[in-house]
């Protein structure tokens, strides 16, 4: 571990994904000890106020500070991307692995009906799911994991083939062992480096996707702190408060490059042929 993270902090990329997203991982750790006021605490005197030593990144329309909003809304927006991103890459890289395993016809079933899934962009097919399931932020969730899934089995299976004519796991079929154990303990630890960095840049784009939601009236709901909603209910003010808009947009776009950057360090950190 010391030595991936010294590798890591080689590069540009790794160094800043790595501080980025530490600050992240504080910020939804202790964000809301930090937060000066209540995030849905109303103040219709205070409302549109600049940003100024009293609030330090102004306040919107309802006269809630926007810095407080947007300490507790990294906890609902980065924790539901991260929790949609880790289930949609725990789905993809089992089917992938077990269709690589299995082979055949199930495989070829298996990959013609992820690409037909593919075929549809993601942002399409999460509103499409979450249109249908209705509005709140965990039918977001599900799916924005629901649509990474296809890509991840398709990213995880295209490593497996070259596991699966491994000698270990040859060893394992013919002792008799189980498709399910040679899966999950003989050929899935083999694939975890590549899954481990499109899990990091997907955590980026799940994001981003969440937020979309959001400022669409599909995912988080009013009035939560998600940094999405807190956009869509800004750029109706923008020509009063043009802050309210700016922070929220600031948050979304550094958590995303963040966790770009570091997905991209971790591709360099993990590649043996990198010295």
């Amino acid at each position: 571990m010391a030595e991936l993270l010294a590798r890591l902090l080689r590069t540009p990329q790794g160094a800043i994904g790595v501080v980025i997203v530490a600050v992240v991982v504080l910020l939804v750790a202790f964000g809301p000890l930090l937060a000066p006021y209540s995030p849905e605490g109303l103040a219709p005197l205070n409302r549109y106020k600049p940003p100024s030593t009293a609030y330090w990144l102004g306040t919107d329309h309802y006269g809630r500070d926007i810095l407080s909003r947007i300490l507790h809304g990294a906890r609902a927006t980065v924790v539901m991307a991260v929790i949609a991103t880790t289930c949609g890459t725990l789905a993809g890289a089992l089917i992938g692995t077990g269709s690589a395993f299995i082979g055949g016809r199930v495989d070829e079933a298996a990959m013609r009906t992820i690409d037909a899934v593919m075929a549809v962009p993601s942002l399409l097919m999460a509103l499409l799911i979450v249109s249908t399931l209705g509005k709140s932020a965990t039918n977001a969730v599900l799916a924005i994991a629901i649509a990474g899934t296809p890509g991840m089995a398709r990213i995880t299976r295209s490593v497996a083939l070259a596991v699966r004519k491994q000698d270990y796991v040859n060893a394992a079929i013919a002792r008799g062992e189980r498709a399910g154990f040679i899966v999950l303990r003989e050929m899935l630890p083999n694939v975890i480096a590549p899954i481990i960095v499109e899990w990091t840049i997907r955590i980026a784009f799940a994001v981003m996707v969440f937020a979309t939601l959001s400022f669409l009236g599909l995912g988080a709901q009013p009035p939560a702190p998600e940094w999405g909603l807190m956009v869509a209910e800004a750029r109706k003010f923008m020509h009063l408060s043009p802050w309210m808009i700016l922070w929220p947009s600031v948050a979304i776009a550094v958590v995303a490059i963040g966790f770009n950057l570091l997905g991209d360090g971790l591709r360099d950190a993990l590649n043996p042929r990198t010295g």
